[in-house]
């Protein structure tokens, strides 16, 4: 090799002297030195400033197993930061049927013609399959106008003993300036945990359970052992095992249930979860009632949806078909059904006091205290608001911070004033809507009755005679009588004609076949 090395000079000697060699010899000298000095600049500038490429490759690779790069710095004749937003929020904006589906097209028909059937009926209702009714079950919540941040005002020094704080007057009026983030009161006010040690409370393992429900909902409550259990019927099997079923009692109504030998240890009835009560924060079963009614979204804070049913209801629709119907087709968060009668405040208070419902005094004052804030009368100004009255023994709703203000609301006003929520519903939701573009579904009364079916209360049952035991002896008749061989006469015919005919005509008919038949005997003697 050194050898080599000895002939390759001199060799380069020999010809250096040459003007072309030379010149040549001298170009690759520069050019080598030029590449050699480009090489070096470039890593120390990579060295010093590594691209964005590579630092975005470093900090997915990292060993905390993130997904997601939050922010990333870039240096460059100086110091400037370059943050990547996170994705903005993702809401559910509602859908339309497709074209040709029969709910598209669908209207009601005209009633009945039944003169003497003048009061509240069902109607028909078209629901979408139960499978399809699954299957459009939003991915996301719907959008909170007005209010995105909701929390709530507990109190556990404080010396009132009220369940919901009870508050005055300047904090109510607060409670209506809806803005992004609020601190309102919505019962429970005594803790942190609704239902633990807050007045209404329900056992650990309860209130466990009520907080793994993700979903919907479907929650009634009897108190005072007024009411019977109803099972809901035509319940889909992915209902059954995905809807929570709560059924709130309080003790008394659990010895009533032991008793009837209709609830175990496994306090389930059917699809019903029971749920015992204790220490209610009320001395009248109606306003207990409203807790559960109104503040589901505090009870199951990870609830998506739920549908309340008062507990002479029985519900005969499967939940994802009613959601569908009344929540996600119509693309809003809160739906109620119309008073079948009743559609001006004024009017509901008269008959609220007419039937003994509450206090007439009290009915008085909080009609006044309402008309001082300026509630007025039902007209076609208020339209498309088509009635000021709902009929409330079923709530359908979504659980996001708009409606669970309105809730919150709705609750405080029961709690303040008389716990007839029909009353207070209009003012509640004309002050909401009044500061946002918030609205909610209130669908017809025949409908509600579609979905379904009312009963009787406890007391009225236990009044009617109760049916035959099943074991009893079957009664045995005398035989019947031996027939006449003589031959039937026009007149015997006409007779046993005339016994067959009602069981085949309207009752209302039955004045007018008399005529006729009597005409036709006239007709005869002619």
């Amino acid at each position: 090799m050194f050898k080599e090395k000895e002939g390759l000079f001199p060799g380069i000697h020999k010809f250096a002297p040459r003007k072309k060699v030379g010149m040549l010899l001298l170009c690759a000298v520069s050019l080598a030195v030029f590449l050699w000095v480009v090489l070096i600049d470039r890593g120390e500038a990579q060295e010093s400033n590594p691209s964005i490429g590579n630092r975005l490759f470093r900090e997915v690779g990292q060993k905390d197993n993130s997904t997601t790069i939050e922010s990333v710095e870039r240096t460059n004749a100086g110091q400037s930061a370059l943050t990547i937003q996170p994705p903005p929020p993702v809401y559910f904006k509602g859908y339309t049927l497709p074209p040709g589906n029969p709910c598209e097209s669908f209207t009601l028909p005209p009633p009945p013609a039944d003169k003497k059937r003048t009061g509240p009926r069902p109607c028909p209702v078209c629901y979408l399959p139960v499978e399809q009714a699954i299957a459009l079950m939003p991915d996301a919540p719907s959008f909170s106008p007005g209010v995105s941040n909701l929390t709530y005002i507990h109190e556990e020094n404080s010396e009132k003993p009220e369940f919901g704080g009870y508050p005055s007057l300047m904090q109510r009026n607060d409670s209506y300036d809806v803005r992004e983030s609020m601190n309102v009161h919505c019962g429970f006010v005594k803790g942190i945990r609704p239902g633990h040690r807050t007045g209404f409370d329900i056992d650990d393992s309860d209130l466990n359970e009520m907080e793994s429900c993700r979903g919907v909902i479907v929650a009634s409550a009897i108190f005072g052992a007024f009411d019977l259990i109803r099972q809901p019927k035509n319940i889909s099997e992915y209902a059954k095992k995905n809807v929570c079923f709560h059924m709130f009692v309080d003790e008394q109504t659990e010895v009533f249930l032991r008793n009837s030998s209709e609830l175990d240890g496994s306090m389930r009835i059917g699809l019903w979860r029971i749920v015992t009560v204790h220490n209610l924060p009320y001395d009248d079963p109606r306003r207990n009632g409203k807790v559960p009614k109104l503040l589901l979204h505090r009870l199951f804070p990870n609830a998506r949806y739920s549908l309340w049913i008062d507990a002479k209801l029985e519900l005969v629709v499967d939940p994802y078909q009613i959601l569908e119907r009344f929540l996600w087709r119509k693309n809003v968060s809160f739906a109620i059904s119309k008073h079948y009668r009743r559609f001006d405040v004024f009017v509901e208070a008269e008959a609220n006091k007419a039937a003994g419902k509450f206090d007439n005094a009290s009915i008085d004052f909080q009609v006044e205290f309402y008309k001082k804030e300026g509630l007025t009368r039902y007209s076609a100004a208020k339209l498309p608001i088509t009635s000021d009255v709902p009929e409330g023994c079923v709530v359908v709703r979504e659980h996001i911070p708009v409606s669970n203000l309105f809730a919150c609301l709705w609750f405080n006003e029961v709690d303040r004033f008389t716990p007839r929520d029909q009353i207070s519903f209009a003012i509640v939701r004309d002050k909401i809507m009044s500061k946002t573009n918030w609205t909610l579904n209130m669908f017809l009364d025949c409908e509600r009755r579609n979905f379904v079916v009312q009963g009787y209360h406890r007391d009225i049952l236990e009044h009617w005679s109760p049916p035959p035991p099943p074991a009893a002896p079957e009664i045995v008749h005398p035989p019947p009588p031996v027939p006449d061989k003589t031959p039937q006469t026009t007149s015997n015919i006409t007779k046993s004609s005339s016994v067959a005919e009602p069981l085949k005509k309207v009752p209302s008919k039955r004045g007018r076949d008399r005529k006729k038949r009597h005409r036709k005997v006239i007709g005869n003697f002619a």
